[in-house]
Formats: structure tokens, C-alpha cells, sequence
């Protein structure tokens, strides 16, 4: 197997494409090691110190380490022989069913929100997953769209400014009842920020 490895806009994600599917349709995000309990693969490269985060597309899997100090040319060997390692047992990428899309069309959707689900899943997010992240939606509420970004969007620099110009704009230019975009973390990320800041303030108190 030849892994190949891409650059992502987050400096601190790379996309693996081992060349074989990965997931037969849409995308699974693992923001950190308890989350992946479903997948054997994701809980083997969480084992890797350094790896923050994993997240699988259709044919890529994108790795986003935890800080800056720890170097890419480190981390690589450990992650290419887990992933050929993988590939090789036969083991199941999922182990349980995932849940159904997020931008699935519902009955009690109105005309907005089924149009907001279209553009993201049309428009949106094939352009986001190239680039080894996904937006999923979230809700629609007074006008504002909620959106939470995932794998390599998380945390990355440049996916505030994508939400407000990129994704905003379109979705406003399409549907005019669309006033903003906000992005949203979930309890889960709001725990793993709070622990990220508490142990920074601490290496800090020690120097």
C-alpha cells in the first residue's frame, strides 16, 4: 500500500490517502479519543501521541496533530504503519451504524431550510471535504444558520474567516431570510477547549 499524504489549510491537519475507500458515503468526525469507540482505526491512531484528532471521508483520512511543536516527519511513520497495519487485518473502518445525515430532507422542514440543507450538501460541503474537513448543520434560528465545522476546520485559522465570507455570502446571495452564519461547539468540544486552557495557563504558571 502507498500512502499518500496531502496538505490541508490547517497546518496542524494532513490528509492520508492509502489509496482504497475508506467509508462507503459521507463523512465520520472523532474531535477526540472518546469518541471513537465506533471505529477500530480511529482508536488505533489516538494511541499515537500527538494525534489531537482523526476524521474519515470517502477515500482520505485526515489527522490533525495537537500543537505545532510536534513536527509532521515525527508523526508520519507512526501514522502510515497504524493505516497499512489496518488495512491489512481486514478490521471494519465502523462497527456501528451511523446515524443518518445531517442535511437530510425532513417533512417538517420549511422551504428555507430545506434550501439552507441543499445549498450545504450541493455547494458547500464538497468544496470543505477537498480540503479533508465538513461542515454539518446544525439548526436555523431567527435567521442565523448554525454550523459546526469538523476535521481539519477544527481550529483552523481560516475557518472563521470561510463561514463569514465564503459560506455566509452564498447562503445569503441563495436565500434572503439567511441574516448570518454562526459556528457551534458542542459540549464535548467546549470540555476538551476548557482542559486545553486550563493546562496552558498551568505550563504557563510553571515557566
Amino acid at each position: 500500500m502507498f500512502i499518500q499524504t496531502q496538505e490541508t489549510p490547517n497546518p496542524n491537519s494532513l490528509k492520508f490517502i492509502p489509496g482504497v475507500p475508506v467509508l462507503e458515503a459521507g463523512t465520520k468526525d472523532f474531535p477526540n479519543a472518546q469518541s471513537a469507540y465506533c471505529s477500530p482505526l480511529a482508536r488505533q491512531l489516538f494511541r499515537i501521541d500527538g494525534v489531537r484528532g482523526v476524521f474519515f471521508g470517502s477515500d482520505y483520512i485526515t489527522v490533525t496533530k495537537s500543537d505545532d511543536d510536534i513536527e509532521w516527519k515525527v508523526l508520519n511513520p507512526d501514522i502510515y504503519a497504524t493505516v497499512m497495519d489496518f488495512f491489512a487485518s481486514n478490521l471494519p473502518i465502523l462497527t456501528d451504524e451511523q446515524p443518518s445525515a445531517d442535511t437530510e430532507i425532513h417533512e417538517d422542514d420549511d422551504e428555507t431550510v430545506m434550501m439552507i440543507k441543499e445549498l450545504l450538501d450541493t455547494r458547500i460541503r464538497p468544496t470543505v471535504q477537498e480540503d479533508g474537513g465538513d461542515i454539518v448543520y446544525m439548526g436555523f434560528e431567527d435567521g442565523i444558520v448554525k454550523l459546526k465545522m469538523q476535521g481539519s476546520c477544527t481550529g483552523c485559522p481560516s475557518s472563521a474567516i470561510t463561514l463569514k465570507s465564503g459560506v455566509q455570502n452564498m447562503l445569503q446571495f441563495y436565500i434572503p431570510d439567511v441574516q448570518g452564519v454562526e459556528q457551534v461547539e458542542d459540549e464535548e468540544d467546549d470540555l476538551v477547549n476548557e482542559e486545553f486552557k486550563k493546562m496552558e495557563e498551568k505550563l504557563d504558571g510553571d515557566k
